[in-house]
């Protein structure tokens, strides 16, 4: 099979969008049908936690080369989220249930299964020399790396998902699809603590992070030939960017138009924050992303509010230990760690990264936030003062009631997860 080229790329004029005919271009002139024949293929994309017109993207692919291969099959890079539905997956794909019945009906559409030790094929270890240069020193330890299993019944895989900043690793997508997309619990729960001790302010938004390197570390240890179509989004869904190469490359492109697409820069703090989470995030676990992308711009002893009527779950998946651990800061977790070191340390990390910057003393055992973060959500008051965080009830809040008000320090975001905020002055909590 030809190897790809270093990047292919097209990008939209300005609030543009790519056109169907433009993203046929990049896939045609990195998908030669000729080097698919026979081969089998398998597309790794996001689940629905993430904006992108990946139907778009399975469609054309499909077109290009699905006909001419013995097998073009569909992995969800799930991480630790929730199987999708056979509905909901045809919603991802952009597809009809008799679309699916006929169409595409030879298309294998998989969950991963990041939690059954038979699903997953042992990759060996980072070894912990390795680490220790990885992660700037933080650590030294060696990192066990396994992955879906059926990748390796495939002769290419092709990853195609958004790039947007993100809080464990820096900038989302490329390898990050992988690990912990298709991955196991080991790197998974290593990487995302690694994140956290870092902090999120510290990473988010940032390219070559120590998390990132563990990444695509991890991701040169699969032996199955990769590409990668990686997205750059604004809006709902507009494709303002396609770029098409090996997981690093793509990636290393896209992050670079997601750096100017998706950071908004801020004068001033806000002492008041309504980020109001959009319906595909359905649970704590993701909504936390209202918070991650947020946090640089609250004002000390400010509040973030995290609106979403919809959520009824701290999280389906994670649910029994973060009502047991809470939500706290790092130095809470650090300070106790013989309390903490055999929780699951991706669970940790979710925990200081919904809560955010703080302190916390181990002699008189006060924490004390940075902002404080409320949910006015679906939850009652009792299981939000169960894992530590404020609550609201959402019906007295009208959001049209914080619009158009920055000047008075209060700021709406209709529509959080995605873009990330940052002030131009970075403050002395965030390294500046």
């Amino acid at each position: 099979m030809t190897e790809p080229q270093p990047c292919l790329s097209r990008h939209a004029a300005p609030s543009g969008s790519l056109s169907p005919d433009e993203v046929g271009e990049i896939v045609a002139a990195a998908c030669a049908p000729a080097d698919y024949r026979g081969q089998r293929v398998l597309l790794i994309i996001p689940d629905g936690t993430r904006t992108a017109p990946v139907g778009v993207m399975f469609k054309t692919l499909f077109d290009r080369i699905g006909r001419v291969t013995t097998k073009f099959d569909v992995m969800i890079a799930l991480g630790t989220h929730p199987p999708m539905s056979d509905d909901a997956i045809n919603q991802r794909v952009e597809i009809t249930a008799e679309e699916r019945a006929t169409t595409y009906r030879k298309v294998e559409f998989i969950n991963h299964e990041w939690d059954n030790p038979a699903a997953l094929r042992d990759l060996g270890v980072i070894p912990a020399d390795e680490i220790k240069k990885l992660s700037g020193g933080l650590f030294a330890m060696d990192v066990p790396v396994h992955i879906n299993r059926r990748l390796f019944d495939y002769d290419q895989l092709i990853i195609v998902g958004p790039v947007f900043p993100h809080e464990v690793v820096g900038f989302s997508g490329g390898n990050k699809y992988l690990f912990p997309g298709v991955g196991g619990p080991g790197i998974l729960n290593f990487f995302h603590w690694l994140g956290a001790v870092v902090t999120n302010p510290m990473i988010i938004g940032n390219k070559w992070t120590p998390v990132r390197k563990v990444v695509d570390r991890a991701g040169a240890m699969v032996p199955v030939s990769k590409l990668c179509f990686a997205m750059v989004v604004e809006g709902h869904g507009n494709l303002a960017g396609l770029y098409a190469g090996t997981p690093e490359a793509a990636w290393d492109a896209a992050s670079e138009l997601s750096k100017q697409l998706h950071i908004t820069y801020k004068d001033r703090p806000f002492h008041t924050v309504l980020s109001c989470a959009p319906p595909m995030y359905d649970e704590v676990w993701v909504a936390g992303k209202c918070m991650y992308k947020l946090e640089p711009i609250v004002a000390d002893g400010g509040e973030l509010i995290i609106y979403a009527p919809h959520l009824h779950e701290i999280s389906i998946t994670h649910g029994e230990h973060i009502r047991r651990i809470g939500y706290h800061c790092r130095d809470y977790f650090l300070k106790q760690w013989d309390r903490f070191k055999d929780e699951p340390w991706g669970i940790l990390a979710h925990s200081t990264h919904v809560h955010g910057i703080g302190t916390y003393d181990a002699a008189t055992g006060i924490e004390t936030p940075r902002v404080r973060v409320t949910l006015a959500t679906g939850l009652s008051e009792a299981q939000c003062r169960e894992v530590n965080l404020g609550y609201r009830d959402w019906r007295s809040i009208n959001p049209a009631d914080f619009a158009g008000r920055e000047n008075e320090g209060i700021l709406l975001e209709p529509k959080a997860g995605e873009r990330l905020y940052h002030l131009r002055q970075k403050p002395v909590w965030a390294g500046g």
